[in-house]
């Protein structure tokens, strides 16, 4: 990748600015011829297509100095290197607008998830820049990560590519892996994610249809069992004026979870169905039996006292003891 391209990887030039800026419109290209190191050089940009070609003119023997692109290092080059990189990055900013990622498709991509979702995507590599994820904000999980990788990685084409990695489920990225543009998941467990090559080898309708799939899919939510001791809490009466109520929060439990409370001895069942509707609330409190650092706030979607979820009933489904929070499969929820 040489200077231009990796100065202005991602964005576009602005036409008004680049004018305001001294470059001149020639047959649909934009030319600036501006010296440098006290005017022994002069630098000669051409902006086409949104594409940023230059060389440098040492004007002492007016042919090009070859030494900006070699791997020189002595003093005197680099300090035409700099002072080249320094007009082009006064250019950069006077004059580009800088977007997220390096093709249209994925920009566009991301201001799909960005809009519907509020989801902006998160850079957590420092080695790698341009991986960005995106997860509901309700329970931390991904369903889109986007990765700028070589294209050797997914076929024998050379250069470099964006793609979007997305969760589906197994027969449908088996039905997927058939059509042109679909790969197997790059540096994700292939039997749950998918590869989208970001192209425009696919229509945006398609890519955002599955997008919106991915995200479902990790929208569920799961379900818990926690123990509720009348001993210490009046479990029994307090939903009788209220629907919602603080409770003890120990695990990593999301918005919308749902939580069954099992109440313990002489009850022995479950009694109530609840949400919750908010998590990790910081809270302190100790006595003998019980601290506390933070709290749920939940919210009663059925009263199930009259049901027969008794702990011999839950035994029989393969849950052998209650005690702390406890998340219940989806086949026993069922």
């Amino acid at each position: 990748m040489n200077i231009e391209e990796e100065i202005f990887k991602k964005g576009n030039f602005q036409e008004k600015e680049l004018i305001k800026y001294g470059f001149k419109k020639e047959n649909n290209k934009y030319i600036l011829k501006k010296p440098l190191l006290n005017n022994s050089f002069i630098s000669e940009i051409e902006i086409s297509n949104n594409k940023i070609t230059g060389k440098v003119i040492d004007l002492e023997v007016e042919e090009e100095y070859t030494n900006l692109r070699t791997n020189s290092k002595g003093e005197f080059a680099g300090k035409v290197r700099d002072s080249y990189k320094e007009i082009l990055l006064n250019i950069k900013e006077k004059c580009f607008i800088e977007n997220s990622f390096l093709n249209p498709q994925t920009n566009r991509v991301n201001n799909y998830i960005k809009e519907k979702y509020k989801d902006n995507p998160e850079f957590l590599w420092n080695k790698f820049p341009g991986y960005a994820v995106y997860r509901n904000k309700n329970n931390e999980k991904w369903y889109s990560i986007i990765m700028n990788i070589s294209s050797d990685k997914l076929n024998k084409e050379i250069g470099e590519v964006e793609i979007l990695n997305i969760k589906l489920n197994e027969d449908k990225i088996m039905n997927l892996l058939k059509k042109e543009g679909f790969y197997k998941a790059y540096h994700m467990n292939k039997k749950d994610w998918i590869s989208i090559i970001l192209n425009d080898t696919l229509e945006d309708k398609e890519i955002f249809s599955l997008i919106d799939e991915s995200y479902e899919i990790i929208n569920e939510n799961e379900e818990w069992i926690i123990l509720a001791n009348p001993k210490y809490y009046d479990i029994i009466n307090c939903f009788n004026n209220t629907n919602e109520i603080i409770w003890k929060q120990s695990s990593k439990i999301y918005i919308n979870d749902i939580i069954y409370l099992y109440v313990a001895a002489p009850y022995s069942k479950i009694m109530y169905k609840c949400r919750a509707v908010e998590v990790n609330i910081p809270y302190s409190y100790k006595d003998n039996n019980i601290k506390i650092n933070s709290i749920m706030r939940l919210k009663l979607i059925e009263d199930l006292k009259e049901k027969n979820y008794s702990f011999e009933y839950l035994n029989n489904l393969g849950i052998k003891s209650i005690r702390g929070p406890r998340k219940i499969k989806k086949g026993t929820i069922n």
